[in-house]
């Protein structure tokens, strides 16, 4: 198991993405950002205040259902305490995507108004989706639509070109595809970003980050750790500021691996299949409600 220094993933088709987004942001009247509500500061591209600059704004905090209802909130008065407008929805159940369009158009009222004054009423509001890989965009289009108008995977980069989606008369969207940054300065950013699935697993160690996992998961939802893996955590001694890696995590990782009857010859502990079963249990919701980011730990 090695711990990786940083993460580093750029792929060409995400450089084209930025482009795109630049030269298109004059076609638009909104941008709508979408974010992963269980990593709501490292699912949001730190280029994207620079890139959408003073355009109009609205920020969907995404898979709810999956996250901490009360570190939710905490996240949506922390936006609106800082002037934005935030819902958090979940485009799997439909949940508040129906408060989608009446914050639009409060977001709108000033430029709606101005429209209706030069004749220009019913003129259709034009959005650009963004957001980086796998926090639903997609989803959300098809539940706004009523139909599947674009490809959805749970998987990162699935959409790769700019569609226009219509949505009746009074509503145009440009959806992107979703655009990561060059570097991940802050390491713990990319980590939120492969717990999550938004990079692709080939690039970090699977067995270290299932155990950067769990040593957050122990910290914040240690009855979590409990219940699911029927093991015991409290004796594990936190990690040591002279200790190199995580060792914490490689404990719990070997005492689920061992209950869980993950073994291989000689009676070893298969540990790489123990972090896959964890990775897999959190993404697919098995583990339950987490949010593994809250307000008061980031700046952004």
């Amino acid at each position: 198991m090695s711990e990786q220094a940083s993460v580093q993933w750029f792929p060409g088709h995400m450089a084209k993405t930025r482009r795109i987004m630049q030269s298109n942001l004059k076609l638009v009247d909104v941008v709508v950002e979408i974010t992963d509500a269980r990593i709501p500061y490292s699912s949001r591209n730190p280029e994207m205040d620079r890139l959408v600059g003073s355009k109009p704004r609205l920020l969907l905090l995404n898979k709810a259902d999956s996250a901490d209802e009360t570190v939710t909130s905490q996240w949506l008065d922390h936006y609106k305490r800082m002037g934005i407008t935030a819902i958090a929805t979940d485009c799997r159940s439909g949940k508040n995507v129906n408060r989608f369009q009446g914050a639009l158009k409060e977001i709108m009222k000033d430029k709606l108004a101005a429209w209706e004054a030069h004749g220009m009423a019913g003129r259709p509001i034009r959005l650009m989706i963004v957001g980086i890989p796998n926090v639903g965009k997609s989803s959300f289009i098809n539940r706004l639509a009523g139909a599947k108008r674009a490809r959805v995977e749970d998987r990162p980069g699935v959409t790769r070109g700019k569609q226009w989606v219509s949505l009746g008369s009074d509503m145009e969207l440009l959806d992107m595809p979703g655009v990561l940054w060059p570097k991940f300065e802050d390491k713990q950013v990319g980590e939120m970003l492969a717990f999550t699935g938004a990079v692709k697993d080939d690039i970090l160690d699977t067995e270290y980050l299932a155990c950067r996992f769990l040593e957050l998961l122990n910290s914040d939802y240690k009855g979590i750790i409990n219940e699911r893996y029927g093991i015991e955590t409290d004796d594990i001694p936190d990690n040591d500021e002279d200790t190199i890696g995580c060792v914490q995590g490689f404990e719990i990782l070997e005492r689920i691996g061992r209950k869980r009857g993950f073994l291989v010859s000689g009676g070893d502990i298969n540990t790489e299949r123990a972090a896959i079963t964890v990775l897999d249990e959190f993404r697919s919701g098995k583990l339950g409600r987490i949010t593994l980011e809250r307000p008061s730990d980031r700046k952004r």
